[in-house]
């Protein structure tokens, strides 16, 4: 039985206002947990134990003055690091310098700031859990355009690289690689007569695209004792669409 009780557990989480980021947000609410959950977007819940801060990601200066504060109040036992923003599918010659920028600046490097931020909390304690959002575009090309993949691809990187050098002071690095996921994120699939949508779904052995609270589910299992074993992998969630490509 997977564990389910996260009381006196410190969860820091971005992209908290909508899609993945909220499902977590909730999931991990319902379960005890302290949530500071980091947005641009003002987060839609009230709650006792959420401390909800707007923030755009891209500022990294604050975002970096930001996490120094929070790791001086607390200690934080597990870091989701879920924001990203996609870049419209676009192959390179089509990406300006600024949608490149935009997409690294939001996908990955605000997971290297916080990270550095809470892991030396983590390693005190000897245990914590990282989890970040990858893609299938980590995995495959053809999930995004040269800027989201390259920067998934990177995310994947960053996930194994961590494992391998903290795993053995009990810190705990995964990453989720979701597919079609139903997400304002992706609110242009389904846009007009929901033909892209429908297509995505026919691609996807599964035949269909997967709510978020699939992958928040799948957030919990890799932060419980359960998966304690678990380290330095990359979790496709994609109902079986990487299988043909």
């Amino acid at each position: 039985m997977i564990e389910q009780n996260y009381q006196n557990k410190n969860i820091l989480l971005t992209g908290a206002a909508s899609g993945i980021g909220f499902s977590q947000l909730e999931t991990y609410l319902s379960t005890g947990a302290q949530v500071w959950a980091l947005d641009q977007q003002t987060i839609p819940l009230s709650h006792p134990n959420l401390h909800a801060i707007q923030i755009d990601l891209r500022n990294h200066q604050q975002l970096q003055s930001l996490a120094a504060e929070l790791v001086a109040e607390c200690t934080f036992n597990i870091l989701l690091n879920t924001a990203g923003i996609l870049d419209g599918f676009q192959p390179t010659l089509a990406t300006d310098w600024q949608l490149w920028q935009d997409v690294w600046a939001t996908n990955v490097t605000p997971m290297y700031l916080l990270t550095n931020a809470c892991l030396p909390g983590m390693l005190a304690q000897q245990r914590g859990h990282i989890v970040n959002m990858a893609s299938i575009a980590g995995l495959i090309a053809g999930g995004g355009g040269a800027a989201y993949t390259t920067s998934k691809h990177a995310i994947v990187g960053y996930t194994k690289q961590l494992a391998l050098d903290y795993a053995s002071q009990g810190i705990h690095a995964n990453a989720i690689a979701p597919g079609a996921i139903e997400t304002p994120m992706n609110a242009a699939d389904f846009a007009g007569n929901g033909d892209m949508a429908r297509q995505v779904a026919n691609q996807t052995p599964a035949r269909r695209w997967a709510k978020p609270q699939e992958v928040a589910d799948l957030t919990l299992y890799l932060t419980s004792p359960q998966a304690d074993y678990l380290n330095g992998v990359v979790v496709p969630i994609d109902g079986g669409w990487s299988l043909g490509h």
